[in-house]
């Protein structure tokens, strides 16, 4: 488990689903689950105040992530950093003809990321999708090649994962209402956002 300290420098990264308008409002946190995990945090531990930050950027793949990893997330020194990537690497193929991403490739970029965090602890949060168009079911091949990646790395690392797409399939297995969760198939509604801070919530102490 994730001990936090008060002071903690914790950083939340990734794509839309974390960076969540954070940029188009005056909340810095977004609107999403990084600032359902601070606020929650808040009300289970008041005498332990974390620093949290928000650096994702709707649209980021994986590469896009990589190429600012050092300016907005190494720069910073960041106690904890959580990521949650790989959506776009998968969904940018289907929906706009981009190149496959293989799952090597995948894994290759992604290492590149953890390898300067030894002293770091890691949250890695696994993409995810609940098919809500006939055409997203074809998605699922190269997701979940991703998926398996992300479960290798965060054993390889000793990070913690945060099994959200699992989560969100065993969610919408029980109500039979997938936008329920995920509005498009890929971004949470406030239903999707409140589970997945609180799967995230349980990876501290």
């Amino acid at each position: 488990m994730i001990v936090l300290a008060d002071g903690a420098r914790v950083m939340f990264t990734g794509d839309s689903i974390t960076d969540c308008h954070r940029r188009e409002t005056d909340n810095p946190l977004g609107y999403g689950y990084p600032l359902l995990v601070a606020g929650l945090w808040g009300r289970r531990q008041p005498d332990r105040v974390p620093v949290w930050t928000n650096t994702g950027i709707s649209g980021d793949t994986l590469a896009g992530l990589g190429g600012r990893w050092q300016s907005d997330v190494l720069d910073a020194r960041p106690d904890v950093v959580s990521i949650l990537i790989g959506i776009n690497d998968c969904g940018y193929r289907f929906s706009f003809g981009h190149d496959e991403v293989p799952a090597e490739v995948f894994r290759a970029g992604y290492r590149r990321l953890l390898e300067p965090l030894a002293d770091v602890q890691l949250v890695l949060i696994e993409p995810f999708l609940l098919p809500v168009k006939e055409e997203q079911w074809a998605w699922r091949p190269d997701l979940d090649a991703k998926i398996q990646v992300v479960r290798e790395l965060a054993r390889e690392y000793d990070a913690h994962l945060v099994a959200a797409d699992a989560m969100f399939t065993e969610l919408a297995a029980r109500n039979k209402n997938p936008d329920h969760w995920l509005s498009d198939g890929v971004h949470p509604t406030p239903a999707g956002h409140q589970a997945l801070a609180e799967a995230w919530l349980n990876q501290l102490t």
